[in-house]
């Protein structure tokens, strides 16, 4: 009952309560009359409301089409059904028993790459050469529904969609050809939805890497332990100078995996967002030197000499901390990957950004391994980097860092010159 019927009730009530202070009885008559024409209209009214409010589902279709439908019946049937369609994210097609379009929406339209056009009255063999999906339409014009179809499309972006298509049945489910019939009837159309899961699938993948790479480098320290371990046990105690070597390496193997494991959890801090940046005003040119200083055991075993060029007067806005973790994988991975007898230069500039820029003079990164390079665990000579101890998450950790400044890491290289790897930072003058 709306709020309008309610209040007419209410009034109705006081007004019958009103009659017993009139005076005369042809006064109260009078009123009661009126009274008693009020409440059948009003009762008529309220019944013929809910009598239609029940009809709607039945006949909306019908009477939205012979265009006799109330405002409210033309606008829930018409209009929100269109707002809804637009508004979906995920394709919707629908297609006759002949495999011809006769619905869709703009997300569909997006998925065939018809940007503008229309996708009603075309052959799905005409859209679509994927015989996934002409095989889920068919098999839903059968009666049988289908989901988990993969559905991949190869056009200015590889994208991937997870087709679900039902078969679209008459509304008494009998059989058109035989109205007093029991036989079911065999499916008018089938109506399909893609949910794009390109980003779920790209996530993925990413994990299954990850686990394999993270498996490869732990096993590969830890079969070296296990086999010098063992020819400790077999024969080498007895000779002492073997044994020494082989603890060395044992130990070797071992700072490595725990160095792996650490940057593993840093990562995995970082990026869940964990790691909070407290940024404040850092001199820039002392913590250069103090990590120089923290690497010089590094730098004299190569031997390569690090250079900073950083003027005393440099100020940038960071967090202390992250930005020396930083500037620790950068210098000591241009130490590591540098020509013997090589230079490491540090250098400043400050454009839009604060660039930190870690220069060195290696043998340079082809153009085709850049984009990849701040990976995790992407190597460009995984041999060489397992030799001189990469975790293969270095670089991976400081794109995050510099990101979570509201900066950017990059690099540039050139072949048989050497490279520079920027830290980029938001200034705060």
């Amino acid at each position: 009952m709306s709020k309008r019927n309610a209040i007419l009730i209410a009034a109705a009530a006081v007004l019958f309560a009103a009659l017993f202070l009139l005076p005369s009885f042809a006064a109260r008559a009078s009123a009661a009359a009126f009274t008693l024409l009020g409440a059948v209209f009003l009762l008529a009214k309220t019944f013929s409301t809910r009598s239609g409010d029940k009809n709607l589902s039945a006949s909306g279709a019908r009477e939205a089409t012979n265009g006799e439908g109330s405002p409210n019946e033309i606008f829930a049937l018409g209009k929100l059904f269109e707002a809804t369609m637009t508004g979906m994210r995920e394709g919707l097609l629908v297609v006759d028993q002949e495999m011809r379009v006769v619905a869709s929406n703009p997300a569909a339209h997006r998925l065939f790459n018809l940007s503008g056009g229309q996708l009603n009255s075309q052959r799905l063999t005409q859209l679509t050469r994927n015989p996934a999906m002409y095989s889920a339409f068919l098999d839903a014009l059968q009666g049988k529904e289908r989901s988990g179809v993969k559905v991949e499309t190869h056009g200015p972006e590889r994208l991937i969609f997870d087709l679900h298509v039902v078969p679209l049945n008459s509304s008494n489910g009998r059989s058109a050809n035989r109205p007093g019939g029991t036989e079911p009837a065999a499916p008018q159309g089938a109506l399909g939805v893609f949910i794009d899961v390109t980003r779920i699938e790209r996530l993925e993948r990413v994990r299954q890497e990850f686990l394999s790479n993270i498996s490869h480098e732990l096993r590969t320290p830890l079969t070296s332990i296990l086999a010098f371990v063992e020819t400790l046990e077999t024969s080498a105690l007895e000779d002492q100078e073997s044994a020494k070597h082989f603890l060395t390496i044992i130990r070797k193997n071992a700072v490595r995996m725990n160095t792996l494991i650490s940057d593993i959890i840093e990562l995995s801090a970082i990026e869940s967002g964990n790691v909070k940046v407290r940024a404040e005003q850092v001199a820039l040119s002392p913590l250069v030197t103090e990590v120089i200083s923290f690497l010089a055991a590094q730098a004299e075993a190569r031997p390569v000499t690090v250079v900073n060029e950083v003027t005393a007067d440099i100020v940038v806005f960071a967090d202390a901390r992250r930005l020396e973790q930083m500037l620790t994988n950068l210098i000591d991975n241009a130490i590591k990957f540098n020509r013997e007898g090589g230079k490491v230069t540090v250098k400043f500039e400050r454009s839009s950004r604060d660039q930190i820029m870690i220069e060195d003079t290696g043998e340079g990164i082809p153009a085709q391994y850049l984009d990849r390079l701040f990976e995790r665990f992407y190597r460009v000579d995984r041999a060489r980097s397992r030799e001189v101890g990469g975790t293969g998450l270095g670089l991976a950790i400081v794109k995050h860092l510099a990101r979570a400044h509201g900066g950017e890491a990059s690099v540039t290289s050139e072949v048989g010159k050497g490279s520079t790897f920027i830290i980029e930072l938001p200034r705060n003058d």
